[in-house]
């Protein structure tokens, strides 16, 4: 995986990538819950929704909106197991290790902070 700048950078080349913003509301539970607990979130959904081998509906696993994470998930191409692949050539059908999933994870952070300056 590139450095999480340049995959933002890349992100933000593609128009769909492009699209996806934090709305009020995902800034204002943001500052309520704390960039930690948005962490957790993001911790838990990578990893149960994400990193398994076979994902459960895979392609379809992950919202469009209801939490800050899933907007993100979109923004950066970690939405589902197609996406990670063709953005960052992670194998489909083998389970993301841990070092993947923190990955996954910092990018997802860096995004969520970055939208939360604009």
């Amino acid at each position: 995986m590139a450095t999480i700048e340049e995959a933002l950078q890349r992100l933000g080349k593609s128009d769909f990538r492009a699209k996806f913003h934090l709305s009020q509301n995902d800034k204002k539970y943001i500052n309520e819950k704390g960039m930690e607990t948005i962490r957790l979130h993001a911790e838990d959904f990578i990893r149960t929704r994400l990193a398994p081998e076979s994902p459960e509906n895979d392609g379809k696993q992950t919202p469009m909106r209801g939490h800050p994470v899933f907007v993100a998930q979109h923004a950066c191409a970690c939405c589902c197991r197609k996406c990670l692949n063709k953005w960052y050539k992670v194998p489909m059908n083998t389970q993301l290790s841990e070092i993947q999933q923190k990955k996954i994870v910092n990018l997802l952070i860096a995004w969520i902070e970055k939208q939360m300056k604009s």
